[in-house]
């Protein structure tokens, strides 16, 4: 089944996401040096588009697992601005009850059930989640977020053979942003093929598509969602993209040598949101005050959440030891 492309409505509230994510990274970027967040916090400013065109087919009871990269995913799954901050500057009133910081947040209540910091960690949770939902009989599926050096790990070859094994409604969406932490992906994987490909090995369907078209990951994506509904197994996506930020806090790397300024340019000119934006003013979709009005909508959000979050109690010692299992 091709999936059509998304009508003017959806292509509206995919860019407003895109922005929303855009504009949370960039508050937390100007956040950090103050040093009242004591959590590391991964951005993903430039990868904005997978987590919307992802998110815009799941329902609230479809899962998640994602990863320390996980602030979009989250936001696109519906968690909201004041538990994500209350959360990074770990107080009681987080998601997580300031125990789990920007690379541990759960929200159960919107299908959120686990970010890892450990590479790799939360694929095969994710399907062994979509499994227990296939027992049921149900048609809600498990979303698996990993990043391109997750795909040299052991535990995502072996969730991969057992979800196409058991035909698990599972879908894998690797961002490939080409770096694990510093080290570029021509150095770790043979220039031939791609992690897209890897698919055919364990018999289940492989996409490459272009990270940075929302339009083409909602569709794409779209399809696999579909499939996995429909009781058709599992699909591994590979999303190419780049993050603007060095891997963990709001620096530039290209000063360290791990990667260059001028890759990064040529990838600043592949904006996601600059490309929706253009996308939608030719197509007259896209209203002249709709982006400043939105832009004061995230502002306002986000300054009450911040307020929320600094006035909030931390949690107490007493707490220390609770929601522990082992």
């Amino acid at each position: 089944m091709t999936m059509p492309s998304p009508n003017d409505n959806t292509k509206r509230l995919l860019f407003k996401k895109m922005l929303l994510i855009r504009h949370f990274e960039q508050k937390i970027a100007e956040l950090y040096p103050e040093q009242e967040i004591r959590t590391p916090v991964h951005l993903c400013v430039g990868q904005e588009a997978v987590a919307a065109g992802v998110c815009a087919h799941l329902r609230p009871a479809d899962l998640i697992f994602s990863t320390h990269r996980n602030h979009g995913h989250c936001l696109a799954k519906g968690m909201s601005v004041k538990k994500m901050l209350a959360e990074f500057y770990g107080k009681e009133s987080g998601c997580c009850g300031g125990k789990g910081g920007s690379m541990h947040p759960c929200a159960p209540e919107h299908g959120i059930l686990g970010t890892s910091a450990i590479v790799g960690g939360g694929i095969p949770m994710a399907v062994g989640a979509a499994w227990a939902e296939q027992m049921r009989n149900g048609d809600n599926i498990a979303v698996a977020f990993f990043g391109d050096g997750a795909t040299e790990e052991g535990t995502f070859h072996e969730s991969l053979n057992f979800a196409a094994l058991k035909n698990i409604p599972v879908v894998f969406i690797c961002e490939n942003n080409l770096y694990a932490t510093a080290s570029p992906i021509r150095h770790r994987q043979p220039a031939a093929g791609s992690i897209a490909a890897k698919a055919k090995g364990y018999g289940l369907p492989g996409e490459l598509i272009n990270g940075n078209d929302v339009i083409e990951v909602y569709q794409r994506v779209g399809e696999a969602v579909e499939r996995a509904r429909r009781g058709q197994g599992p699909t591994l996506i590979e999303a190419e993209t780049f993050r603007w930020f060095a891997h963990v806090g709001p620096v530039d790397d290209t000063e360290t040598g791990h990667r260059s300024a001028d890759e990064l340019a040529r990838w600043k000119n592949k904006c996601p949101i600059r490309r929706m934006r253009d996308h939608l003013t030719i197509e007259n979709i896209l209203k002249s005050e709709d982006e400043k009005n939105w832009s004061i909508e995230f502002d306002i959000n986000f300054a009450g959440a911040l307020t929320f979050a600094k006035e909030s109690v931390p949690p107490t010692k007493e707490l220390l030891t609770t929601h522990v299992f082992a």
